[in-house]
């Protein structure tokens, strides 16, 4: 197929295609649309950044538009599974943009949110739900979801969701399935337990695979430099300081290691965004909005963030961390290249991660060209190294406080235990010092004495019955909290108990 229109895809599909300036679709796309179409279940194995999302998404609005059904009450007609919340938002985009002149309903679900304003969503039912598995089994253990009526599964980027340990929440998801429906597998690589899946679960499957295994993408230029870790980060400030580069995402390998690396730019005058696990969904939104938008033009992400996020005109990828799963190393570099643009890829290797090369290389199936330090560029020893970073240790993080000093939520110049948003001072109030070891509060004893009387150790006087001690005015601390109204003590939350996605 050569064109869209060839397919025989829903007049209104075609309007949204044509609208957003898609004519011409990817060997993934040609492959497996047709197949979908005619509900056969599908296996298809494809690169990151290749259209994938399309290659599903637009067989299944054809089918729900000519099969035009409600969806059942507190359930879905299509699922779709994702392993991160990033992928899965970019899938929700994606249905509402592809189908957006025709009258169907779509949602997406996906842990660190409230979960109330999902179960309202889905109260009334609708027909594309697209979740992490790990809220998902949470809406169907509160009985507001069914999946009883799901009509069509897509699991895609299965070998990250079995990476992520979502396999047990899988098994249990599937289960409650119906067992006649369409399902359609995506994965950019087939290890041996991704062929098993798809055996158990797909029946007489068409199988679509328009890359090698492992491969990187053609138009990235790749190169690795040899440094020793005390000079990455003086490496990587080094490289952003030049101005072609216009948009870079930076992959470590913990989320510890990424805030570090968003610290370490700052000090250098590099504005960096971090997302990982540890963020909050807002957070997290916020970082790649501003990414996206331009306004911020390096961030930093541990593996997450290495599919599922489709920003355009990434012009760089540097990897200050080798991954220590070779597949994570194709993900990573999909980044950049898309659209058929071209991108750079730099790794920075010590020599703990040569081991980590070796694997890479083995499973692309080529040598990464060994990279010099850029012009200007002297790395610092790595005994000056290692006392940058001890420094770096003994230096108290200080984002988020006040002006004045002080602990995070807490008052300036208050003293150590005052408005603490968690500790054995707990209960202490602003101006009142600290509280009892025990946590309970000091007696208010201001309006108890005569004016001028020096305050005794000694018993609180005996109050006439029915009289009580005067409250201060404003708001007093709630839960813990700290000195702006006890807010900073309630910032948790509702914690998400199921797997993080």
């Amino acid at each position: 197929m050569t064109q869209f229109t060839d397919f025989g895809l829903a007049q209104p599909v075609l309007k949204a295609l044509e609208e957003a300036g898609y004519h011409t679709p990817t060997p993934i796309q040609s492959q497996a649309i047709r197949p979908a179409m005619e509900g056969r279940d599908l296996c298809g194995i494809a690169q990151t950044g290749t259209g994938k999302t399309a290659a599903f998404a637009l067989p299944i609005l054809h089918r729900l538009s000519l099969e035009k059904r409600h969806a059942p009450r507190r359930g879905c007609r299509v699922l779709v599974l994702s392993p991160t919340r990033e992928l899965a938002n970019q899938i929700a985009e994606s249905f509402s943009d592809y189908g957006k002149h025709l009258p169907l309903t779509n949602t997406v679900v996906f842990g660190g949110v409230t979960i109330g304003r999902q179960e309202r969503a889905l109260a009334p039912g609708v027909d594309i739900l697209v979740a992490t598995p790990g809220r998902l089994i949470d809406l169907v253990d509160r009985r507001s979801l069914t999946l009883e009526g799901v009509e069509i599964l897509v699991l895609d980027e299965a070998d990250q969701m079995l990476d992520l340990g979502f396999i047990h929440a899988l098994k249990r998801i599937v289960k409650m399935l119906p067992a006649k429906r369409q399902s359609l597998f995506f994965s950019a690589t087939m290890p041996k337990n991704i062929a098993g899946l798809a055996d158990q679960y797909l029946r007489d499957p068409v199988q679509v695979a328009v890359t090698p295994v492992a491969t990187t993408a053609e138009r990235v230029e790749q190169q690795v430099i040899f440094a020793h870790t005390g000079a990455k980060q003086a490496l990587l400030a080094h490289i952003l300081r030049d101005p072609k580069i216009e948009r870079v995402l930076v992959f470590t390998r913990t989320k510890h290691g990424a805030d570090r690396v968003v610290r370490g730019l700052d000090k250098v005058g590099i504005a960096a965004s971090a997302i990982h696990g540890n963020k909050s969904q807002p957070q997290r939104e916020r970082a790649l909005a501003a990414f996206k938008d331009g306004q911020c033009r390096v961030l930093v992400a541990t593996d997450i963030a290495a599919r599922g996020i489709d920003v355009e005109a990434v012009s760089h990828v540097v990897n200050f961390d080798l991954p220590n799963v070779p597949e994570s190393y194709v993900h990573r570099i999909g980044r950049t290249a898309r659209a058929g643009a071209d991108g750079l890829a730099i790794s920075f290797c010590n020599d703990e991660e040569k081991a980590y090369l070796r694997d890479i290389e083995r499973i692309t199936r080529q040598r990464i060209p060994v990279g010099a330090f850029p012009e200007g560029f002297t790395p610092p020893t790595r005994q000056e190294a290692a006392e940058i970073a001890q420094a770096e240790e003994r230096r108290p993080d200080t984002r988020g406080q006040r002006p004045g000093g002080g602990r995070p939520g807490q008052r300036p110049g208050a003293r150590p235990g005052q408005g603490r948003p968690f500790g054995g001072n707990r209960g202490a109030e602003p101006g009142r010092g600290p509280g009892r070891p025990d946590g309970a509060r000091q007696p208010d004893t201001r309006n108890a004495r005569p004016q001028g009387e020096r305050p005794s150790n000694g018993p609180r006087p005996e109050r006439a019955a029915g009289d009580r001690p005067r409250q201060p005015t404003g708001n007093r601390p709630r839960g813990g909290g700290g000195g702006n109204g006890g807010n900073e003590g309630r910032a948790i939350g509702w914690l998400d108990r199921s797997p993080r996605s």
